[in-house]
């Protein structure tokens, strides 16, 4: 994915860092609940209970994307030949999938009260709007240290968080020196529609990778060029790019070569193309070799 670091191959701190930024998010997320839960009821801020409703969904998210982050550590075994990579994704889109349920709730609850709006305690959302921005940031800068896709989705829903309590205290700052209930509401509308936006845009990226779709990171028109570019190359075909989880990107190719009678010259020429595409973030490559006039009984050829 954009903006993503590649973890080296064989880091040690690889599988365990995603983890425990993930539990430490958890910990933090999950006692925060209770906080905001009471708050919210005493100062009768729909705004904070909102929140309170989309923190336990991320709790909930927390947890799953915890357990599938680290069983996408497992090697690869006979039922999973490419490893548990893709678990983490799985992680993400339950992450995404409780969000969206949260956030049509949030909404259900609220609207009424744009209509009918109450009184709340604009200084006990003062000070709980701080402690908000505050428990948020630091799981959210924690989180934001991760390499996985799994990690930038729950890095992200926090990232909301922090905006949407940055918001309650600009609100409730507004309130104390004016009487308008009802722009605790309207915060609350505003913050579930832009949390709305950015699970959509995460559901396409995960619905991406879940479809084998070509990694956004990779451009195979520059693929082809370099990899035609190469003496004694005739053609290429039955290219395909897909990624297992954001991060590690797979290619397979059927190379086709004007000779294949030397096969220390063949075997130099793929350590050669291997080497060429880890630059364009391909972490696993297959080639497979042809000579120019074998027949291609692939679909593609017909």
């Amino acid at each position: 994915m954009p903006g993503l670091k590649k973890p080296e191959s064989g880091s040690p701190h690889q599988d365990n860092h995603p983890t425990a930024n993930i539990k430490t998010a958890l910990i933090l997320n999950s006692a925060f609940i209770i906080l905001e839960t009471v708050g919210g009821i005493l100062t009768n801020s729909m705004a904070i209970l909102s929140d309170a409703l989309h923190d336990l969904g991320d709790s909930l998210s927390l947890g799953l994307a915890w357990y599938f982050q680290k069983l996408s550590g497992r090697r690869k075994d006979k039922l999973f030949s490419f490893g548990y990579k893709r678990f983490s994704l799985m992680g993400a889109v339950i992450n995404s999938m409780v969000l969206l349920v949260g956030s049509i709730l949030v909404l259900n609850e609220t609207i009424p009260r744009l209509f009918n709006p109450e009184p709340a305690d604009a200084k006990g959302m003062f000070i709980l709007a701080l402690l908000g921005v505050a428990v948020n940031g630091m799981a959210a800068l924690r989180l934001g240290k991760g390499n996985s896709i799994n990690e930038r989705v729950v890095s992200l829903h926090l990232w909301e968080d922090v905006l949407g309590w940055l918001a309650v205290l600009i609100g409730s700052v507004v309130m104390i020196f004016i009487e308008l209930p009802v722009i605790d509401p309207i915060l609350s509308v505003v913050i579930t529609l832009f949390i709305l936006f950015n699970i959509f845009k995460n559901l396409k990226n995960s619905f991406r990778v879940f479809l084998q779709g070509v990694p956004t990171d990779t451009d195979i028109d520059l693929i082809e060029k370099q990899v035609l570019s190469l003496p004694g190359v005739d053609s290429i075909h039955d290219i395909h790019v897909w990624t297992l989880d954001g991060l590690y990107n797979i290619l397979t190719l059927h190379l086709v070569l004007k000779e294949i009678n030397d096969y220390q010259r063949i075997k130099k020429m793929k350590q050669h193309i291997k080497r060429l595409l880890k630059d364009q973030n391909i972490n696993h490559i297959t080639i497979e070799i042809d000579k120019t006039d074998d027949e291609c009984f692939l679909e593609e050829c017909k």
